[in-house]
């Protein structure tokens, strides 16, 4: 008697000489291949990605520096300050990465008194705590999975305001780059279903040319789960030279804002910088007789800021000036291979205000090999020797 044969396994099948079954894998090719309407999207995104493979596009970077080379690195928005102010830093080791910070302030509006923060990295992780003498706290959490995925966590809890935690997620390709965050997330139940209440964001940039780059952002928001929630779409744009010397970005957020900044690398030792903002609003129409509101007007502002940094092997210069008649500077000497100082000023002069902030930085090390390479030296006590350009 013989034995029945499964139908289903295709490797019972009897086979004849020089024929071979079919496997699944064949058969559901064979499937979505046949199909009319799933071959033209399979034949579509072959077709696309080839073409995106025969460009050698590069990563456009993330959403968050679109323009950092001007907001971050030329001007002082991350650096001025205002009082006395002295920072202790000390590294403990390199490979992991691990450091503590001291802070002291004396008359900053903007700056504790007394802050402690810490600082571990590997190849993976990146943690950093802060906390200050109001007991605020802020944490900051980076954990990369991969190469092309990395997960980050921002926590911060202060003194009389409402607790922040924001989480995000971050996805890079080999030419496009996927953001999703969102900022104090909860969920409500109202009328047997549940309401998101929060901010939530997701961007995606993408390189088109080996220079240029085209995204956009997405905003939801929702502060109650009574209320209505509101959306927006911003576009941007980044376009890099092709020997990189200089950048421009811009930015049409769904406020009605438009941005544009330019950045170029005027020496090897200068950089100049310059920012547009346009903002679109209405403003009210008031009876000049009576005083009262009669009506409301379109009306466009706008802002030009203008900055250059100078670095040079041993000091920093930063300078700004604006078209609301505000010029700015920070002054960062290195005076020792262990010590800096900072200088900081500011004078507005259609307010006829000004302000003044000095600083003392010091580096010091955990162990005799740290501190020999922040003063530049080898193990022997030997100068360090630059790698050849």
């Amino acid at each position: 008697m013989s034995t029945p044969v499964n139908i289903t396994d295709y490797t019972k099948i009897p086979t004849q000489a020089g024929v071979s079954p079919m496997t699944s894998d064949q058969t559901d090719e064979s499937f979505w291949s046949s199909n009319p309407i799933s071959s033209f999207f399979i034949d579509t995104y072959r077709n696309v990605h080839q073409h995106r493979e025969s460009l050698s596009l590069s990563n456009p970077g993330s959403v968050e520096d679109l323009n950092k080379e001007v907001a971050r690195d030329v001007f002082l928005n991350q650096y001025a300050f205002t009082g006395l102010r002295a920072d202790l830093n000390k590294a403990f080791s390199l490979n992991p990465a691990f450091q503590t910070s001291h802070t002291f302030s004396i008359g900053s509006t903007n700056l504790p008194s007394y802050a402690f923060s810490a600082l571990f990295a590997n190849d993976d992780l990146f943690v950093q705590g802060n906390v200050d003498a109001d007991f605020s706290l802020s944490g900051r959490l980076n954990y990369g999975w991969n190469k092309h995925n990395i997960s980050k966590v921002n926590l911060q809890i202060a003194h009389g305001q409402p607790t922040m935690c924001q989480l995000e997620q971050d996805i890079k390709g080999s030419d496009f780059s996927i953001n999703f965050k969102t900022l104090n997330p909860t969920f409500q139940l109202l009328n047997a279903s549940e309401i998101f209440t929060g901010v939530a964001v997701g961007s995606l940039l993408q390189n088109v040319t080996p220079n240029l780059a085209l995204g956009l952002e997405v905003l939801y928001s929702r502060s109650q789960s009574g209320t209505p929630a509101d959306s927006g779409v911003s576009y941007l744009t980044r376009y890099v030279s092709t020997n990189k010397n200089w950048i421009f970005s811009g930015q049409l957020q769904a406020n009605g804002a438009a941005i544009a900044s330019f950045w170029r690398k005027v020496s090897p030792n200068v950089e100049a910088g310059i920012e547009t903002t346009l903002q679109a609003g209405m403003i009210p129409i008031t009876d000049p007789v009576v005083g009262t509101p009669v009506g409301i007007q379109p009306t466009i502002e706008g802002s030009t800021t203008v900055g250059a940094k100078y670095e040079y092997r041993q000091s920093v210069y930063r300078g700004t000036i604006d078209s609301n008649g505000k010029i700015a500077c920070f002054l960062e000497k290195k005076i020792l291979p262990t010590l800096s100082i900072l200088f900081s000023g500011e004078i507005d002069h259609f307010k006829q205000e000004s302000k003044l902030g000095c600083g003392l930085q010091f580096e010091t090390a955990g162990n005799q090999e740290l501190l020999m390479m922040q003063q530049g030296l080898d193990a022997d006590g030997n100068p360090l020797q630059a790698p050849p350009q």
